[in-house]
């Protein structure tokens, strides 16, 4: 198939929840594509672009049979240098506007930015397609990384908490290991939210933030340094905790650090995570919806006090949770 002559447009910015998004438009006689993404990021959140493939001739059979074939990829990059790429994905959903019909292919996917990240080079991103399973095309989004202040803290530990920092015992090395494979699985037909998230408690006091810089003091006078991966809710024990949004419980455990927890898979590479209960019902494999009931909070693991652990990571990456209770997927 010749492909034709093709019109690419970088409309102004729109707005999305709170997000600061832009839609571009890219054409041919063939097809259209309609993009949607967040043109500024802050570090720890996540870039989505949401691409719409079109039939612009819609009468030709052989095009509709061929839209399948589409693929694409997106990547990071700053000056010369690549930060990430992510496959994207068909978002293959009844809550779609598009969802029935057959001249129409929504593809969605993320890049997380670290919290460390910062850079004077101008960033972009570029998205690379072969619609039909053709030839390749390509073509860049300007994008904004913006520089974010994070906490830091010091957290006295008591012997319990820190022989449980320290432990590294077979038992929790395999708890650790089991949970990356978890996290770096991504299923492209895991498609199960296009909504955004919902905060897993009715709570506003947080007593830990996503991003904060941790001093760990030991008991024997030692100390470390490491991240905070989530948000953290002070909220009494036996607190109802609820999904943040549809998907499929990929893991339920009492784990050594973390205590009781849940993992659910949203989308390809996306999933929450809610630690520190004091019980749960879950079983693995089985459908949750948005607001159904994960467990109790409580302060198991290594906790200081009964709170609720609340994380999202993307492509193993952890990201700001609040960044995905915008409407991340443009599907509003």
């Amino acid at each position: 198939m010749k492909m034709k002559k093709v019109l690419f447009i970088l409309m102004s910015l729109i707005a999305v929840t709170s997000m600061h998004a832009k839609e571009a438009f890219y054409k041919t006689e063939e097809y259209e594509i309609n993009i949607n993404y967040n043109n500024e990021v802050k570090q720890g959140d996540a870039i989505f672009v949401k691409m719409k493939f079109s039939l612009t001739d819609k009468k030709n059979k052989n095009l509709k049979a061929e839209l399948g074939d589409t693929s694409a990829m997106l990547f990071l990059s700053t000056g010369d240098k690549k930060i990430d790429s992510s496959a994207f994905y068909v978002l293959q959903n009844k809550n779609l506007k598009d969802a029935h019909k057959t001249n129409v292919l929504n593809f969605l996917t993320g890049i997380p930015l670290s919290t460390y990240f910062t850079t004077k080079e101008t960033s972009f991103l570029k998205v690379v397609y072969k619609p039909f399973g053709l030839k390749e095309y390509e073509f860049n989004l300007p994008v904004t990384i913006i520089e974010k202040d994070f906490n830091s803290e010091t957290l006295q530990l008591d012997e319990k908490n820190s022989n449980i920092k320290n432990d590294i015992s077979p038992r929790r090395m395999e708890e650790i290991k089991h949970l990356n494979e978890i996290l770096g699985t991504v299923n492209p037909q895991s498609v199960y939210n296009v909504k955004p998230f919902v905060r897993p408690v009715e709570s506003n006091r947080y007593t830990a933030f996503f991003g904060d810089r941790r001093v760990y003091a030991y008991t024997n006078g030692k100390s470390s340094t490491s991240l905070h991966y989530g948000n953290d809710y002070g909220v009494p024990e036996g607190t109802e905790v609820k999904a943040c949004g549809d998907g499929k419980v990929v893991l339920v455990a009492d784990r050594v650090s973390t205590g009781w927890s849940v993992v659910i898979e949203h989308l390809p590479g996306l999933y929450s995570l809610y630690y520190h209960m004091s019980s749960t019902n879950l079983k693995e494999g089985q459908m949750i919806s948005c607001g159904e009931l994960v467990g109790l909070s409580g302060s198991t693991g290594l906790a200081t006090g009964p709170h609720l652990h609340w994380e999202v990571r993307l492509n193993m990456a952890a990201v700001n949770p609040d960044f995905f209770t915008q409407d991340f997927t443009f599907t509003e």
